[in-house]
């Protein structure tokens, strides 16, 4: 069988055998699960049949898959928390055990867990397919709740057609409000998802939505699969948020945990009835050494059913549009791809991968389209595994799309170790526009990853201390305006090379100050840094505003036409003077990096007709210095059978110009 994946890159075909098997792989757990008889998507509904759920005749069900498990008990509230014989689970086969209830023994809102027995041992736990979890505000003790409102919420607009091109605002409910606490769904609703909709975003990508016991994980260390964090709100509330942001005509996308689960017994998987390897590998394999977390052994079918569920529930129950699979690159590499420079393509195929879990990679990618055709999903991997984002028939693993993690890497070591002077345009272009032509790509200048404590935002680190004495509109600083006007080129330069989308974490568009910190012990459990400052954004009498309002008029050029079905084509890689000129489609993109010589009559070959300006980061609007007349038109010279441009590029400016007539 011969792959597409090789069309564009020969020096893959050396591994085709083991693309192949790869695929070989996935086809044949697809047919073991469907038998040729069903749609994969169609197979997985673990979530409607383990768990609690009401019955027709009123009455109750609950479920859980517990192999190791000698008794259970559900306890809760209706029966005073003891162990009475009416709430003893029953073995009904293949490790599955079940009890049924009467209707008025439990109720909506009634809190509840199971008492698991083992040989040597017994002890609570939250059940696997928990949709509710709550923590007590006193003993700060979780426990699940039973969640079922007499009426379900209803649906006011329709999930949205697919996005080809999406322009990501990563976003933390958590940590979206001003005040010094966990802000919430609504809030987010409210006061948020209006201002993203202002400057021009199609899609949300919610972090943290999956239940994790620590805050300070950022969402990352996931306890309950199922349940919606009820830090921020109830599920009905996160259903509101996603019906709000769909009348905005906004996507919203998950960032989904798949990549390993939390070590927390009382809470989490990780020895649900005493057997640390039900849901996990044995041994050093189930342990993430790194991230002291478990790693799911997806060999197991019942790991794949619980995962390929969850798809389809967040899919189904909450109307996302799209997934972000996060931490890919731990799960592809049997030492999580730690160490690793990936200089070489025999890295991703040399044995040392984990071929199971790419078969589940695979199987979700097809679940999910399966359920919702329109969604999209994202894997973030640092390797730069070859396929990802290609179809399982043309020898990938089926993501639409692949973050460009490079990207921010490469702005955060250009910054931090070359002098203004020293940047060097060629690097930067290449650097920039260097992805798979065959993969969609999501670009960005940064995310949540360069805002955490211990690092800095692009911002913070171009204007660092003066952030905090240097932003009123009355005064000039020259270590504000260089780092304004670089952050404006640095994002213009990131979207407008951009393969197939763009991202942007929440309030770094207006140069959000200082790091993110999660409360806990290390800072005395503040909040002072788990939020975002809007004020900053909206006070006339500060600069933030500037960026704020630049990134919602690059957004808006983006957006005007097929913007991104044309590749970057450079014109200009001037590194003397630091002059970078290209084109994509009926754009011009002008970038003078130098700190400080401008240049009159700049002259380079373009495409012949008439260009004006669409946007400039020198615009009085963006706190630039207003040294362009953007009234005025440009028109190519014909000179010795070239067609020319010339202009005024003055430094650190960067400016858009369209092609408005062309000539013959």
């Amino acid at each position: 069988m011969k792959f597409n994946i090789t069309v564009n890159d020969s020096w893959l075909e050396p591994f085709l055998p083991v693309i192949r098997r790869r695929h070989e792989k996935s086809l044949l757990k697809e047919l073991e699960f469907t038998g040729r008889q069903q749609r994969l998507s169609d197979v997985f509904n673990n979530h409607l049949y383990f768990g609690l759920h009401r019955t027709e005749d009123g009455n109750w069900v609950f479920r859980e898959w517990a192999p190791n498990a000698v008794a259970i008990y559900l306890i809760g509230e209706s029966n005073e928390w003891q162990k009475r014989e009416n709430f003893r689970l029953s073995p009904i086969g293949q490790g599955v055990w079940e009890v049924k209830i009467p209707g008025d023994e439990m109720w909506h809102g009634m809190n509840y867990k199971l008492w698991i027995e083992w040989e040597g041992g017994c002890g609570e736990r939250i059940p696997a397919y928990a949709d509710r979890v709550v923590q007590d505000d006193i003993s700060k003790i979780f426990t699940t709740q039973v969640w079922a409102p007499e009426q379900p919420y209803c649906w006011k607009h329709k999930s949205l057609k697919r996005c080809s091109h999406p322009l990501i605002y990563e976003a933390h409910v958590g940590m979206s409000m001003e005040n010094r606490r966990v802000s919430t769904f609504n809030e987010f609703r409210a006061y948020v998802l209006p201002r993203i909709a202002g400057l021009g975003y199609n899609m949300i990508q919610l972090m943290g939505i999956q239940e994790h016991p620590y805050y300070g994980s950022f969402g990352y260390q996931v306890s309950n699969f199922y349940a919606v964090s009820s830090r921020f709100g109830t599920p009905d509330d996160l259903k509101c948020l996603v019906d709000e942001a769909h009348a905005y005509g906004i996507g919203v996308i998950m960032d989904l945990v798949h990549s390993h689960a939390v070590r927390n017994e009382l809470e989490g998987l990780s020895c649900l009835a005493g057997d640390y390897n039900q849901y996990f590998y044995k041994g050093e394999k189930g342990e993430h050494q790194l991230w002291n977390s478990r790693c799911f052994d997806y060999g197991k079918d019942e790991v794949l059913g619980f995962l390929l569920s969850n798809c389809k529930y967040w899919a189904d129950e909450f109307h996302f549009d799209g997934f972000r699979f996060d931490g890919i690159t731990s799960m592809l590499y049997w030492d999580h791809g730690l160490g690793r420079d990936f200089t070489e393509y025999k890295f991703y195929y040399d044995g040392d991968q984990d071929e199971d879990a790419i078969t589940y990679l695979t199987l979700a990618n097809k679940v999910i389209h399966e359920v919702n055709p329109a969604a999209i999903t994202i894997a973030e991997d640092m390797s730069g595994m070859p396929g990802l984002a290609m179809s399982a028939e043309e020898g990938g693993i089926g993501f639409d799309f692949r973050m460009s993690m490079g990207v921010p890497d490469y702005w955060i070591k250009l910054i931090k170790e070359k002098k203004d002077e020293e940047w060097h345009v060629g690097d930067m272009f290449y650097e920039l526009t260097n992805k798979r032509v065959e993969e969609h790509t999501i670009s960005y200048a940064e995310s949540h990853d360069q805002a955490m404590v211990g690092d800095k935002t692009i911002f913070f680190r171009l204007v660092d201390k003066e952030i905090y004495t240097g932003m009123s509109v009355f005064d000039r600083n020259v270590v504000i305006d260089r780092g304004i006007a670089l952050h404006k080129m640095i994002r213009l330069l990131t979207i407008a090379t951009a393969g197939d989308g763009y991202l942007n974490f929440m309030g770094n568009e207006f140069g959000h100050p200082e790091w993110i910190d999660f409360p806990r012990e290390g800072n005395h459990w503040s909040y002072e840094h788990a939020r975002r400052q809007w004020s900053l954004a909206d006070d006339s009498n500060l600069r933030f505003r500037f960026l704020n309002a630049f990134d919602a008029a690059m957004l808006g050029i983006v957006k005007r036409v097929n913007f991104f079905e044309s590749l970057p084509e450079p014109l200009v890689r001037d590194n003397e003077r630091q002059i970078l000129v290209f084109r994509r489609g009926e754009y011009t993109f002008v970038f003078n990096f130098s700190p400080v010589h401008s240049y009159s009559d700049y002259m380079f070959d373009a495409a012949p007709g008439k260009y004006v300006a669409v946007l400039d980061t020198d615009n009085v609007r963006f706190n630039g210095f207003g040294r362009i007349d953007e009234q005025q038109e440009h028109f190519t010279l014909y000179r010795e059978g070239r067609h020319l441009l010339s202009l005024y590029i003055p430094a650190r400016t960067a400016f858009v110009l369209r092609l408005q007539e062309e000539r013959k």
